[in-house]
Order: structure tokens, then sequence, then C-alpha cells
């Protein structure tokens, strides 16, 4: 495969599972289009052009040709200079590395976490929260994030790569999408009883079963196992926490539980207070299932995957 195929593999995989469906996607793209087609030639010189075709400004090609061929990748969750330096250091004892796939974003896709954080709007909007009132308390958490953005030194691992001319490229919300997907599709599906029905089926998931063995499984922090799931929603894209006042507002709706990678105190607090059972999944195990299931996409087209970096690696031949 050409990097540029792989690139644009994973944008097409994370629209499908979008949670806001692959037509709203598309409807927002075509609105990208027509701004840029509008724009003065001054503006579209500033212009990021990925956006006319990928929604989602935290997942690019951060350095290399897209038209070059891809045998074997480096593959992991969190690929920085260190993983730069491994994948250079592979390449000279005989595996070449032609492109580092990181899971986090990387360069000018960390900068642009944020613009991905509406998805979640949507997603409140699914699960019985007024898309005004969804809109409302995002607002304020996503232009948080936006200025805690602004002081990272994001290039560090782009730089490292480029001086080693090793092509990288980052794949995070798409990856998000696709477990999220997963996970809630099997909750729909399975209609687990109690918080301990709920974790015993995310332990039957090959990720999660070995995350236990690094005392990073799945476990409940608000509630106990005998206490009703209740509606089960899965929390696991949108770039990264939303605000801490959505759980009242979900426990209005009729959200029982919430599936999540992670959980800071305070989001923690304003769920116990509103009632929310949670059960954090793990983040390393479901960052590795989001990007297992792309990487088995490339895999089915010939491609080598070297896993490191966090990347608990399981194959699903379908």
């Amino acid at each position: 495969m050409k990097i540029g195929e792989i690139y644009r593999l994973a944008i097409e995989k994370g629209m499908g599972k979008d949670p806001r469906t692959k037509a709203a996607v598309e409807k927002l793209l075509e609105k990208e289009n027509k701004q840029y087609a509008e724009m003065k030639d001054d503006e579209k010189k500033e212009y990021d052009r990925d956006k006319l075709f990928n929604p989602y400004g935290d997942s690019r090609l951060l350095y290399g040709d897209p038209e070059r061929e891809v045998a074997r990748v480096l593959a992991g969750v969190d690929m920085e200079t260190g993983e730069v330096l491994l994948a250079d250091r592979i390449s000279g004892r005989g595996q070449k590395i032609d492109l580092i796939i990181a899971h986090h974003p990387e360069g000018k896709a960390m900068s642009a976490l944020y613009q991905v954080m509406r998805l979640q709007e949507d997603v409140l909007s699914k699960f019985g929260v007024p898309i005004n009132v969804a809109e409302g308390i995002m607002a304020s958490r996503i232009n948080e994030v936006k200025l805690g953005l602004m002081p990272l030194n994001h290039n560090r691992a782009v730089d490292a790569a480029r001086l080693l001319d090793i092509p990288i490229m980052c794949v995070h919300t798409p990856a998000d999408n696709l477990v999220n997907d997963y996970v809630q599709s099997m909750m729909d599906e399975k209609q687990p009883e109690t918080l301990n029905d709920v974790v015993k089926l995310l332990k039957g998931i090959p990720e999660y079963a070995e995350a236990v063995n690094y005392n990073a499984g799945p476990a409940i922090v608000i509630g106990n196992k005998e206490k009703r799931a209740g509606r089960v929603m899965v929390d696991m894209t949108g770039g990264t926490s939303g605000s801490e006042d959505a759980y009242a507002k979900l426990s209005a709706a009729g959200v029982g539980t919430l599936i999540v990678m992670h959980i800071g105190e305070k989001h923690r607090k304003e769920a116990e207070k509103n009632h929310v059972n949670v059960i954090i999944a793990g983040h390393m195990a479901s960052d590795s299932l989001g990007l297992n299931l792309f990487l088995d996409e490339i895999v089915r087209r010939g491609v080598e995957v070297i896993p490191c970096a966090g990347l608990l690696r399981y194959e699903r031949k379908e």
C-alpha cells in the first residue's frame, strides 16, 4: 500500500463508524468545501487542504510522501521521539520501517485536537440531551482544551521523523470511533443487567483481558457489581474528556452507566453526585482495540505491523 492509501483508509473507516452517521459527516465536508471555494487566495495559502476530505483535525499524515510504498509499519499508542529512534534502530537491524503509525496525535494534529470535540455534542444528543444544551455545555470545555494545547511543543516527534526520513502519521478519532462503535454495539446487543455483567463482557474482548495482566483492565469506579446497569453509554470518542456538566444532563436523560477509557477526579465526583455508574474500561486497552480494528484492514492488504508503545496487538481475521 501507499502511505496516502493508508491515510485515506483510516479516514474512511472512521467516518463509517462515526456516531454522527456517515451522511452527517459528509454534510460537514460539503460545507467545508463550499467555504474553501469562497476563500480569497491569501486565505487559501494558510488553509489545511486535508480538511476537504478529512473531518478529523487530530488525524494527519505528518511527514512523508503519500506515494511512498509501505510494506512494514511500526505502530503504537504514543509514538514520540524515542519511538522514532526505535524505528530507525529496527530498520538498521534489517526490518525496514516504512511508516510510523501513532494513535495519539502529534504535530499539527495535536494542536488541532480541540476541533474534534464538537463530535461530543452529537453523542450527547443521541443519548437524549437536547442539542442546544449539549452545544452550550461543550463550548467552554472546548475553549479550555484549545488554550491548554497552545503552549505545548507539538512537533518534537515529527521533527525527529523528518531528520531520519521516516514517514509518520497519527490516527486518533477514527480509531476512537471504531472502539466506541465496537463496544457500544456489544452493549446494545447483550443488554447486560448488572455492572458485573458489563465488566464480564469487556473482559471477553482480548485487549481488555490482556490489560488485566498489567493491572490496567476494566474496573468499576462508581457503583458495585450488583448494581443494575440501566442504559449503557460508551464514551470513548471526541478527542478528550468532555464537560463536567454533562453528567447531570445524561442522568436526566436516562443514562445509567458510562463506560469510559479514563476519568478525572472532578468528572468522577459529578458522575457520583448524579448517580451515574462509571466503569473505566482501560485507556491503553481501549486505544489498542480501536487502533487494532484499523490496523487489521492494512494487514489484510499485505502490510506487516510491528506493535510497540502500549499497543496490545490482537488481530481479527474479519
